[in-house]
């Protein structure tokens, strides 16, 4: 079976999480929408991927800190992100942080199938392979960076949280080549890493 990797972009309960999946020679399923862990595990198991990278925490700060030391590391090594909350935090019920609670419950979902799941960061990973925004709006950026990911012949226009999907599925991607490089629980493209190297 040709191998493929698959990508998940978080959001939370009403927006659901968009999915892309690839192989060596493109994409091969989405990018699509799905409502809820369920239906996210559903659509992989037709597609079989090797390794799974969720954009998104997949585990709180420790107790008290008000971030995770790789997510400290990786802001001063690439780019700033979000911090991640305590539990505690996220048990207060904030809904700026339901994203990251209904990611928590995609990793508990897709601990019990057989794939490799990873976290990564897609600004990270776009930056990795494309370079720094350098001013540019994020739209604007992610959507010259996908143009120059030419093995993934994406040929329709598509949403932001569908892009971060399919950087997502390149990292997993990486990650199963030996191509990573890992900021506590995050993963991101080493730094070797180049649009050339996705577009063989």
């Amino acid at each position: 079976m040709t191998p493929r990797w698959a990508g998940v972009d978080v959001g939370g309960r009403r927006k659901g999480f968009d999915v892309a999946v690839v192989d060596d020679r493109g994409i091969v399923a989405g990018p699509s929408r799905l409502a809820d862990p369920a239906s996210t595990v559903t659509f992989l198991e037709k597609w079989s991927p090797r390794v799974v990278a969720v954009d998104s925490p997949r585990c709180p700060a420790p107790p008290g800190a008000r971030s995770r030391p790789g997510e400290r590391l990786l802001a001063q090594a690439i780019c700033g992100l979000r911090y991640t909350p305590s539990q505690a935090v996220l048990d207060q019920g904030n809904p700026y942080y339901e994203w990251i609670v209904h990611g928590l419950e995609l990793y508990r979902a897709l601990a019990a199938r057989r794939w490799e799941v990873i976290e990564c960061f897609p600004t990270a990973s776009w930056t990795r392979i494309a370079g720094p925004r350098s001013g540019r709006s994020r739209a604007e950026w992610t959507r010259e960076a996908l143009a120059g990911l030419a093995s993934l012949r994406v040929t329709r226009r598509v949403s932001q949280d569908a892009r971060d999907a399919i950087v997502a599925a390149v990292t997993a991607r990486f990650f199963d080549q030996d191509a990573t490089e890992a900021f506590g629980e995050i993963v991101v493209p080493a730094e070797r890493v180049s649009r050339a190297t996705v577009s063989t």
